[in-house]
């Protein structure tokens, strides 16, 4: 199983970066891993936001084989604990999904093609969070799971 963690926009801050690449080399000793960073759309910010959903959109829908597995980190999905994430995380192992695709929406999230198209949807909090933040926290929910699914120290309940 390949696992993929797809955003569009560089970090802006060196601690996100710095901490992506420290949780990266992480979770690749558990699974086959990536992260994907798309360029951000041309004068996005210039745009209306549902115009520059669709766009968003358009990147990651480009990128997308129909065999692949999205699940959006959106405000709006499922919540888990740590160990109900490392159970789903499992889940999908045992299901044999090739390729999980976790997607990072931007700044007005994902537009509704995207949602329609994903066959999940998380939320890491009730609380809002910048799409540059979560981020990092997903990778480190992520890294949690494994550690909790190979029984080693690093959760504690």
């Amino acid at each position: 199983m390949k696992i993929s963690l797809w955003f569009i926009g560089k970090n802006k801050h060196d601690f996100i970066s710095e901490g992506i690449k420290l949780l990266e080399k992480r979770i690749k000793h558990y699974c086959r891993f990536e992260v994907r960073i798309f360029k951000s759309v041309k004068n996005g910010e210039k745009l209306p936001s549902k115009e520059l959903l669709k766009k968003e959109a358009k990147i990651y829908l480009d990128e997308l084989k129909q065999e692949d597995l999205l699940i959006l980190l959106d405000e709006n999905g499922k919540e888990f604990n740590s160990r109900g994430f490392a159970n789903f995380i499992e889940k999908q192992q045992l299901q044999s999904s090739k390729h999980i695709v976790f997607a990072v929406g931007g700044a007005y999230g994902f537009s509704e093609e995207l949602k329609q198209k994903a066959s999940s949807k998380i939320s890491l909090s009730k609380m809002t969070f910048s799409h540059q933040l979560i981020r990092l926290i997903f990778l480190e929910q992520l890294y949690r799971s494994f550690t909790i699914l190979k029984g080693e120290k690093y959760h504690n309940d």
